[in-house]
């Protein structure tokens, strides 16, 4: 019996060398990507039901069907009437002009909404940036030519004000942003696709259906979800949520 198993594990591990052999030339397979499409279970669209305005114009937001449109003015927010703890986010967006800005704020506590006035930021969230190609000219125009090495165009996330994250890498020169690992975000009128991800105080952004950067350790971390106007004309769609436990 000794004889016949030293056989068999030979002849096992000459199959297994052939087999290394064989598939030592080859280029390796490429890992398969998952795919979100926010069509499981749990999912829900956000309307015009479940937001509340907090320091726009009356006409700074505006529905039409299932397309939310923003003139971006005056700078502000408009808010979820829920607040999330872990979630996820699916949503759309474009730019309808060059060097537009925008965003989405997560975990936005009430205390930095209450009495926010118009052509202002709140002070509290996590930034999920929306930001057109076209910044990084508008930028040095505006700036007397000084570097604009401190953002990306495709999809930074920090903390804003009070709020702290501790950012992925890799960071913005000063490290106060995770910036994205790959620039997938595309140009003015065009739609992008942004999944976010928020659980325990990790936050994780994928662009266009690869994720790209983050943060852990957000603090608060619950709040309501903002979506952002900035001086700019900004479209919205297919805004989808899902709680997560």
């Amino acid at each position: 019996m000794r004889i016949h198993s030293l056989v068999f594990s030979l002849a096992v591990a000459a199959s297994a060398g052939a087999l290394c052999a064989d598939l030592a030339g080859q280029a390796p397979a490429s890992a398969p990507k998952a795919f979100m499409d926010s069509t499981g279970p749990g999912w829900r669209t956000l309307g015009p039901k479940d937001f509340a305005p907090v320091n726009g114009y009356p006409d700074t937001w505006a529905w039409d069907g299932d397309l939310l449109k923003s003139t971006g003015v005056p700078i502000g927010v408009m808010r979820t009437r829920d607040m999330f703890l872990n979630f996820e986010l699916m949503v759309e967006w474009r730019h309808l002009k060059s060097a537009g800005n925008s965003g989405v704020f997560a975990w936005v506590p009430m205390k930095a909404l209450d009495g926010l006035p118009p052509n202002e930021l709140p002070k509290w969230g996590i930034e999920v940036q929306m930001l057109d190609h076209g910044y990084h000219e508008f930028h040095k125009q505006t700036s007397g030519g000084k570097p604009g090495d401190w953002f990306t165009t495709n999809g930074d996330i920090f903390p804003v004000g009070n709020s702290t994250l501790d950012v992925f890498e890799p960071k913005s020169p000063d490290g106060s942003r995770s910036f994205p690992r790959k620039p997938l975000s595309r140009g003015v009128g065009e739609w992008n696709y942004y999944y976010v991800r928020g659980i325990n105080g990790e936050i994780r952004l994928w662009v266009n259906g690869e994720e790209v950067s983050g943060g852990r350790n957000a603090n608060p971390r619950t709040g309501f979800l903002c979506l952002e106007a900035e001086g700019s004309p900004v479209e919205f769609r297919n805004i989808r949520v899902r709680e997560l436990p």
